[in-house]
This record gives structure tokens, C-alpha cells and sequence, in this order.
């Protein structure tokens, strides 16, 4: 089987995606700073060396041990952080970025997975959001994966290169078997900051817009299972090596569902009222961002497989029984 190198595979997504390749037969290895990731998420059956993607002679050690495919997922991804602290992200998921890909071409590494977000589209024009639809990033980090995306296509023009950018909506959940444990450290999404003050973790937690034009007032999201990302990823992988044509594609249910649904859905799972209040709206969300997921549907042979909200909820719920 090919052997993939899996560049943030300690983080959250990361390990739902190492796990996907392991149980696909895949040579599987990961390459991780462990400053978000963990150790915990971890697997013995993948090899592991401790790197930081802006040391080109570590990427260059590990790019050289015959590796058929990257999985990139070591971008930085706190949208109000890159905001304030933009040549962090700069460094990081540009230049980080270039290390890779130029790492790659000297290695004659040919394939490329890109945790891209739904992020490159700013405000939506219109909805659902499609790949065609013009990217106008209202973040930092938005702008960062446009920047990336549009580096691998010129590559793929230039270098016997391709890819996929993987485009996410709003992961959500964890590994249904409970395999992977490890919490991410300073959540910024609405669920894992739930499930802190379902735990006593945190007082209680801000609904942020109470006044938007949907059916409740708070925001509409597309949320997508975290090991449906994963499996997503894996055949990206194959397709990227049956046909060697590059694509950028969107990863979403095309199911819309509003904050305070997510809130009464997990009161309904952990069977208590949770702490809440409704705060200002945040400037630059949008009232509703929903995925239109036709292409990675054709391109990949993928569906989501989680598709109940309760459902969702109740994997990450597990793991605190």
C-alpha cells in the first residue's frame, strides 16, 4: 500500500484522518510538533517523528522516506487569533506551507491532501455555497488557505504535482469507538465549549447573535462528523493516485442547523439545562453558511455517513460516561 505522511496527524482531525488510514491498509506516518496535537491521539500501528513544518531539514528527513502522498493539516485555525496576530498565520500556514510543497518537489513527492475551509469564501453571495462561488476571505486565516490553495495550483501547472484542497464546514464529534480521546486545548468552536460547561469545565457559554433572519434567531452552520472528513480525505488519497488530476472540493452535509439547535440537542443527549446567554452578534458572521457538496459527492464516491445531530452530539458526549 502507499505510504502517506500525515503533517498534523496528533491534532483532532489529524488522528480521525491517521485512524481512516490505518484501517485502509495505508503505510501510515505522522509528522506533528505536538503544540496543539497530542500525544494521547496517537497511534502505535503509525510511525511518528516530532517535527515543526517550519524546519525544512526535519520536513526534508521525513519527505525522503519514500512517501507517495502528504496529508496537510498543520495549519493554524483561530479565525479571531488571525486577526490580531497575522504574521503568526503568515509564517505558519504560508510559509509553513511553501516548506512543504518545496519539500515535496525535491523529494519527488507527488500527491497532496490540503485541509483547505469554508473560510476562502467570505460572506456567502449566495447559498448553497458551491466550489464556483467567488472567494473573498473576511479572516486572516481564511486568506491564508486562498493563499495556500493558489500556491499548489500553480504547482500542479509548473511541477509534476497535483492535489486536493478539502474544504470544511464545521467539524463536529468524535470516533464513535471511542479510540481517540484527546480534547483540543483552547476550543474556539461552538461544541467542544458546550461540552466544557456540560463538564463544569466552564461556567456557562455566550450564544453570540439572538436577532438573525432564521427560524430562531441564532446562526444556521453546516456541521459535518469529524470521521466523515476523515473517510474523505482517504479517498482523496486514492483519487489523487488513480487519476492524478487535481480538484478543489467542499465538505458538508448541506443540512443547515442553527446554534441554539445544537444547544437543545445536547441538553436532550446529556439530559440536563445547560448555562447559557445570548451575547452581540460577532462581526463577520454570517447568518447562514451551508455547503453544497455535489462535487466531492462524484469526485470521491463519498457521502456523509452521520447525518442526525443527536447522533453527532452523542459521540462526544460518550466519551465524558
Amino acid at each position: 500500500m502507499p505510504k502517506v505522511l500525515v503533517i498534523g496527524g496528533a491534532g483532532y482531525i489529524g488522528s480521525h484522518v491517521v485512524k481512516e488510514l490505518l484501517e485502509g491498509g495505508y503505510d501510515t506516518l505522522v509528522f506533528d510538533d505536538l503544540s496543539t496535537g497530542q500525544e494521547v491521539n496517537l497511534f502505535k500501528e503509525a510511525g511518528f517523528v516530532r517535527g515543526n513544518i517550519l524546519d525544512r531539514k526535519a520536513l526534508d528527513a521525513v519527505m525522503s522516506q519514500n512517501v507517495d502522498a502528504v496529508v496537510h493539516l498543520a495549519g493554524k485555525k483561530a479565525v479571531g487569533e488571525s486577526m490580531e496576530n497575522p504574521q503568526k498565520y503568515a509564517e505558519n500556514n504560508i510559509n509553513g506551507s511553501i516548506n512543504i510543497l518545496n519539500s515535496m518537489v525535491d523529494n519527488g513527492v507527488k500527491h497532496i491532501v490540503f485541509s483547505s475551509s469554508a473560510a476562502v469564501y467570505g460572506t456567502p453571495q449566495y447559498l448553497p455555497l458551491d466550489e464556483k462561488h467567488p472567494l473573498n476571505p473576511v479572516n486572516f486565516y481564511g486568506f491564508s488557505k486562498m493563499e495556500v490553495e493558489n500556491l499548489m495550483e500553480w504547482y500542479s501547472r509548473l511541477k509534476d504535482f497535483n492535489y486536493i484542497a478539502l474544504r470544511y464546514f464545521n467539524a463536529v464529534g468524535y470516533a464513535a469507538d471511542k479510540s481517540i480521546t484527546g480534547r483540543e486545548k483552547n476550543p474556539q468552536n461552538l461544541l467542544p465549549i458546550i461540552m466544557e460547561a456540560a463538564t463544569g469545565k466552564r461556567d456557562g457559554f455566550a450564544i453570540f447573535g439572538s436577532d438573525y433572519e432564521t427560524p430562531d434567531g441564532t446562526c444556521l452552520r453546516d456541521y459535518i462528523h469529524v470521521s466523515d472528513l476523515a473517510s474523505a480525505h482517504v479517498a482523496a488519497i486514492h483519487r489523487l493516485m488513480s487519476d492524478k488530476k487535481s480538484y478543489r472540493l467542499n465538505l458538508g452535509t448541506g443540512k443547515a442547523v442553527s446554534v441554539k439547535e445544537i444547544v437543545d440537542a445536547t441538553e436532550n443527549v446529556i439530559g440536563k439545562r445547560l448555562n447559557y446567554r445570548y451575547a452581540a452578534r460577532r462581526p463577520g458572521d454570517p447568518a447562514v453558511v451551508v455547503a453544497k457538496a455535489d462535487l466531492a459527492r462524484e469526485v470521491l464516491n463519498w457521502r456523509p455517513r452521520y447525518t442526525d445531530i443527536e447522533e453527532i452530539i452523542r459521540t462526544v458526549w460518550n466519551l465524558e460516561l
